[in-house]
């Protein structure tokens, strides 16, 4: 037998050409593949869009959610304000209405939401904002600890790079299986979480430790950025600037246990009185708003058993907010 010819560097090239193009379809078709089926239903194509949300975290959902054009009204917020049910406030304003709250979040990721929301949405009936101690950073950029998908809620370019990661293939096949399964699960559409068991399950309300930190006092100095100056002004006004004139606007302070509230003149009370003023100042500025405050010292905020720990509520001071929100976006449609 003849021996095999060596082989020449024009071979190598070949193979590595081939080697290389055959990569880039693999990547182009994967893109293609994923652009197709949307795995997070954002809505670029509708292809396989069924209309229902897939059972995921509210960080993804809130990219279908907040574009379902069935809702006319929202909440956003985080954990602070989750509790405030969107059917509640349906009933009671005749909105429908949509909870877009996402735990961990501050200002940075509610007002992108808020912008993608409002993008899907020309002429929203009521938006209701919450304004808890996050919003009172002193770096504009509002920079947070949790990872979040800009890029769900971004434009085209952003959203091409974010499917550029495993997890991105993962749902992509994950939502290929949801849609050819008759039987799939499907969560809220209207984003109602509530999450009282897991906290329950977690031992608030029961394990010493937890309500000893429950009764601890704050301190009297600001927390660490939280001084001042307060650069969500500046960014307030320029999120409200995109809201219609003719939609009301609610920001809420949300429920502070009486031990996470500062003492009485100390100097975190009046960074902390500071920074909601000059939130109210801006919002003044929109001619359809109002504030529901919960940080005014009303007995509520007293009761232990309202609270798992000094700024999550249970669901009856919930509920007592919720009717609140309501009323006050009845009297600002009614003006």
């Amino acid at each position: 037998m003849a021996p095999a010819p060596p082989t020449t560097d024009r071979d190598w090239r070949g193979f590595a050409r081939t080697l290389a193009l055959s990569m880039v379809a693999l990547f182009a078709g994967y893109l293609a593949l994923a652009t197709l089926v949307d795995p997070y239903d954002t809505g670029r194509s509708t292809l396989l869009s069924r209309g229902a949300v897939r059972p995921q975290g509210p960080r993804t959902a809130s990219a279908v959610r907040g574009r379902d054009p069935a809702y006319a009204g929202v909440v956003i917020g985080n954990s602070h304000i989750q509790l405030v049910e969107p059917a509640a406030l349906t009933r009671l304003t005749g909105i429908p209405f949509l909870q877009l709250s996402v735990p961990a979040t501050g200002p940075a990721e509610q007002f992108a939401l808020l912008g993608w929301y409002l993008k899907h949405h020309a002429r929203p009936e009521a938006i209701v904002l919450s304004a808890d101690a996050f919003w009172c950073a002193d770096d504009p950029a509002f920079p947070s600890e949790h990872g979040f998908p800009y890029w769900l809620v971004g434009d085209w370019p952003a959203y091409l790079r974010g499917l550029i990661r495993f997890s991105a293939a993962q749902e992509t096949i994950n939502r290929v299986g949801w849609l050819l399964d008759t039987r799939h699960k499907a969560a809220a559409s209207d984003g109602w979480w509530d999450y009282e068991r897991n906290y329950l399950s977690q031992g608030f309300g029961i394990d010493p430790a937890k309500k000893a930190a429950l009764e601890k006092p704050v301190g009297s100095e600001p927390e660490p950025h939280h001084g001042g100056p307060f650069p969500i002004a500046a960014r307030l006004r320029a999120e409200l600037a995109r809201i219609p004139a003719a939609t009301p606007v609610v920001v809420v302070f949300p429920p502070v246990y009486a031990r996470g509230e500062p003492p009485p003149g100390s100097a975190r009370a009046g960074a902390e009185a500071a920074c909601r003023a000059e939130v109210r100042a801006v919002l003044a500025t929109h001619d359809l708003s109002t504030v529901v405050d919960w940080r005014d010292g009303r007995p509520e905020a007293a009761n232990p058993d309202q609270f798992f720990d000094q700024t999550h509520y249970r669901l009856p001071l919930a509920r007592s907010l919720t009717a609140e929100i309501a009323a006050a976006i009845v009297r600002l449609r009614t003006r």
